[in-house]
C-alpha cells in the first residue's frame, strides 16, 4: 500500500450525485468529491492495519475533505497505546474544521469506551479553548461516551462556562443537553431552571427534547413551558 493507491481508492469511488447531496449537509466546505463513509471506514481499517498507518497520518497531503475524514477514521481503528491514540487526536483535532467530521471523528474513537478515566482528563485540555470546533469536539465526546452519573455534573458545569459561542458548538451543546434529558430528566430540569447558556443554546436545547421520541407529551409540555421569550 501507498500513497498513490489510496488517492486512486478515494477518486475511483466518488459520486457525483453523492457530492451534491453532502455539500448540502455540510455549509462552506468545497472541496467534497462524494465519497460514501462507509467505503472511507472500510479504506481506513485496511490503512490502520498496514505499516504505513502513522506514515500516512503525518505525511499523506489532504486535498479533499474525505481524505481528512479517512484520517479521523484511520487514528479511531489504529491500535496503540492510550498516550499514542492521544498523541494522533491532538494532530487531528486542529484539522476539524465541520460538524460531519467533527462528529463522524468522534464516534470512531471507541477505545474511550475501556478507557473512560484516562480520556475525561485527557479532555479536559480543550476546555479552555475559544475554537469551535474544539468546543463542538469535546461536547460531542462528552454526549457519546460519558453520559453516566460519574461525569454529568462536571459535564453541565462545563457547558456554563464553555469558551466559544459559535453556532456550531452552541448546537452540540444543545444536541447533548437533549440526549442527557433522556437519562437524567429530573437533572436537566433543575439545570434548565438554573443554567448559563445563552437564550439561543437554551431555546435550542427545548427545541431538540421536544423533538425527541423518547421523551413523553408530559415532558414535552413541562420543557415548552421553560422556554425563554
Amino acid at each position: 500500500m501507498d500513497f498513490e493507491y489510496i488517492k486512486k481508492c478515494i477518486n475511483e469511488n466518488s459520486e457525483t450525485k453523492y457530492k451534491e447531496f453532502s455539500s448540502k449537509l455540510v455549509p462552506n466546505i468545497d472541496n467534497i468529491i462524494g465519497v460514501r463513509l462507509p467505503y472511507l471506514r472500510k479504506l481506513a481499517k485496511e490503512i490502520s492495519s498496514s505499516e504505513i498507518a502513522e506514515y500516512f497520518l503525518y505525511n499523506y497531503k489532504e486535498e479533499y475533505f474525505e481524505e481528512t475524514m479517512l484520517k479521523g477514521f484511520v487514528i479511531g481503528y489504529i491500535k496503540c497505546d492510550i498516550n499514542k491514540k492521544f498523541e494522533y487526536i491532538d494532530f487531528f483535532v486542529p484539522k476539524i474544521n465541520c460538524w460531519s467530521i467533527c462528529d463522524s471523528f468522534c464516534s470512531t474513537l471507541k477505545f474511550v469506551n475501556k478507557n473512560k478515566y484516562e480520556t475525561y482528563e485527557y479532555l479536559k485540555k480543550y476546555r479552555n479553548s475559544y475554537k469551535e470546533y474544539d468546543n463542538r469536539f469535546i461536547t460531542v465526546m462528552y454526549m457519546t461516551y460519558f453520559s453516566d452519573e460519574n461525569y454529568i455534573y462536571d459535564i453541565l458545569e462545563y457547558f456554563n462556562n464553555v469558551k466559544s459561542q459559535e453556532y456550531y458548538s452552541q448546537m452540540a451543546i444543545a444536541w447533548a443537553l437533549s440526549k442527557f434529558y433522556f437519562e437524567f430528566n429530573d437533572l436537566i430540569n433543575k439545570y434548565l431552571l438554573d443554567c448559563n447558556l445563552s437564550d439561543f443554546t437554551y431555546n435550542k436545547t427545548i427545541q431538540k427534547i421536544i423533538e425527541s421520541k423518547k421523551v413523553t407529551n408530559s415532558q414535552k409540555e413541562y420543557v415548552i413551558s421553560l422556554r425563554r421569550k
